[in-house]
């Protein structure tokens, strides 16, 4: 049986890594912070590992006796925009993984990014993985940090000979998140406090599909590739509409220009610096709100037999779990 060392396992996509990695019956090594809320791996069979990314001693040794790496943590956190330890985990944390993988000399290491380290494209024309990236005019650490952690694997591919496949998912939609992370769009829009439609949109997938082509990774791909992960190109108009009729709600109804979305962001900046505590949203946010982040996902298609369940299932799902866990 193969062993799997998986970082970020009690994250949302993590909970599903590790579930698609024991239907397959690969033993899973679950690398996790302590103290961190796990109810994600509730129930499963897993050799809990607890650790930090920034010690590298530590991850060293979690790392010895595995065949392969799947490296999924990640910080996401989008407000504020500028955070030090999102930098932190996201460059250094995966340095640190990296080192131990060559140092163990794992079979692959498969790097979970994100579609936003590159340059996205219009629902006609969609991005794909040879667009270079766009995202720095946002100022957030978050994209540039992964783009940033996308040079490094790289670079240990061809500098230390690293075996790597690279997943990129787009937004993500499903069950299972506990933490309420990007499932928090769906609540908003079941609760009304969506204020106004932006201009722009983005690609939706179902969780369990970049799951699936995650772990298809370790066995698939080119190695020293990239992989976009998505499904469907939605406007915000067309998804609040979709959420809203699944959801038996009004859907948003008032649209808002991107320089309306522009000051909401600049208020939410001011409100942030005089008061000390977060706004709702930033002008990073509306900044990213207002373009359209469309992206093609033919090359997973082709060569890591990514799924592609509807977006209304994923929708439908994650509610029906949200209502099973109370959230409503």
């Amino acid at each position: 049986m193969k062993t799997v060392l998986l970082t970020g396992a009690t994250g949302f996509l993590g909970g599903h890594i590790c579930r698609e990695l024991l239907r397959r019956n690969y033993a899973v090594r679950a690398f996790v912070r302590d103290g961190t809320d796990q109810r994600a791996l509730d129930g499963l069979s897993v050799d809990v590992w607890t650790g930090d990314l920034l010690d590298p001693a530590n991850l060293r040794a979690a790392t010895y006796g595995c065949d392969y790496v799947v490296h999924a943590a990640a910080r996401a956190q989008v407000n504020p925009a500028r955070s030090q330890e999102v930098v932190d985990v996201n460059i250094n944390g995966t340095a640190a993984v990296l080192a131990a993988a060559v140092q163990a000399g794992v079979e692959r290491l498969v790097f979970v990014g994100t579609a936003n380290i590159f340059g996205f494209g219009s629902e006609q024309k969609p991005g794909d993985e040879l667009c270079p990236y766009r995202g720095s005019r946002y100022g957030s650490d978050y994209m540039d940090s992964k783009r940033v952690a996308t040079d490094l694997v790289l670079r240990a591919s061809r500098e230390d000979g690293l075996p790597v496949v690279l997943v990129h998912p787009t937004f993500m939609i499903g069950p299972l998140d506990y933490r309420i992370t990007s499932n928090a769009l769906l609540l908003a829009v079941y609760r009304h406090k969506i204020a106004g439609i932006p201009r722009g949109g983005k690609n939706f997938v179902h969780i369990a599909d970049v799951a699936t082509a995650t772990v298809n990774a370790l066995t698939m791909g080119r190695l020293g590739e990239s992989y976009i992960l998505g499904n469907e190109n939605l406007s915000y108009k067309e998804v609040f509409g979709l959420m809203a009729s699944i959801m038996d709600v009004r859907p948003p109804r008032l649209s808002l220009p991107p320089r309306a979305a522009m000051a909401i962001g600049l208020a939410g900046d001011l409100t942030s610096t005089l008061t000390g505590r977060l706004a709702a949203v930033n002008s990073s946010m509306t900044a990213i709100a207002n373009d359209g982040h469309y992206f093609s996902v033919t090359k997973a298609l082709d060569e890591l037999n990514l799924p592609q369940t509807p977006v209304r299932v994923a929708i439908d799902e994650a509610f029906g779990w949200f209502r099973q866990q109370g959230h409503l």
